[in-house]
């Protein structure tokens, strides 16, 4: 998939959260909710920070350049590390370590604790990384006609806004986790990674997404719904069916929680 359906199936992702626990009678307040959707949003394009072109490999000018290149090493050298015997050898590292549940999970654990023990300067650059994210994924046309720095400023003005409203008494900084503030802030995070994965199956390259587990004799195994129902990065059913349905859906799930949390 492209930037803009992943962002926009991140969002989605976070909004039938929020329904579901709702539903479960334990709600988001509104403030998780809308800053987990933008969260989720950003965090669905990370996955590819193995690919120098990528929306996220550009966001940030030369530090995420230099970082995906990095990323892409170190990808290839734990693909090369642990390929099993049906698995080719690779000098690229796209589709691999960073498209897996392990790799997921593991961000998302790291950006949780990092949010619990550096506290507030923490949770504003967890905020700004994937304000920036969102909106190079959400608006993306506006944003690539935008100079960088103003997606910056936009970026920093939502995470600091954000930052100030869930720190008020109720408002959710320790939602879910009563009584350690922002330990739920990488519940999207890894939710967004696991979600650009499952998109990633619906195209015809597939996506290893159970690395390390062995399936036919390969740990990088592809795995993706059926042949005939794949379809290339960026194709008609991604622009006019998936990405009009991840809206609506999303916009459902939103009303929903909203109806009843109140």
């Amino acid at each position: 998939m492209m930037g803009p359906a992943h962002s926009l199936s991140g969002a989605m992702a976070w909004l039938a959260v929020g329904l579901a626990t709702a539903a479960a009678e334990h709600p988001m307040p509104w403030p998780v909710l809308v800053a987990g959707t933008l969260i989720c949003a950003g965090a669905a394009l990370a996955p590819d920070l193995d690919q120098k072109s990528a929306t996220i490999s550009r966001a940030f000018g030369p530090p995420s350049r230099w970082l995906a290149g990095l990323i892409d090493k170190l990808s290839v050298t734990v693909y090369n590390a642990s390929r099993g015997r049906g698995d080719r050898r690779r000098t690229g590292g796209h589709r691999t370590l960073t498209h897996t549940w392990v790799w997921a999970v593991a961000i998302g654990a790291g950006f949780s604790a990092a949010a619990v023990y550096w506290d507030r300067w923490a949770v504003l650059i967890i905020l700004f990384v994937h304000m920036v994210l969102a909106v190079e994924g959400l608006l993306w046309r506006a944003a690539r006609v935008s100079s960088d720095v103003l997606v910056w400023l936009l970026g920093a003005a939502a995470a600091w806004i954000m930052a100030g409203v869930l720190d008020q008494p109720g408002n959710g900084a320790d939602w879910l986790f009563a009584g350690q503030p922002y330990l739920w802030i990488g519940v999207p995070i890894v939710l967004g990674a696991v979600v650009h994965t499952i998109g990633d199956s619906l195209t015809v390259s597939g996506c290893p997404m159970f690395w390390p587990l062995p399936i036919r004799g390969r740990r990088w195994y592809p795995v993706g719904t059926p042949q005939f129902m794949r379809f290339n990065a960026g194709a008609w059913v991604e622009n006019t069916v998936l990405m009009p349905a991840f809206m609506v859906v999303g916009a459902g799930c939103a009303a929903g929680a909203l109806y009843l949390a109140a």
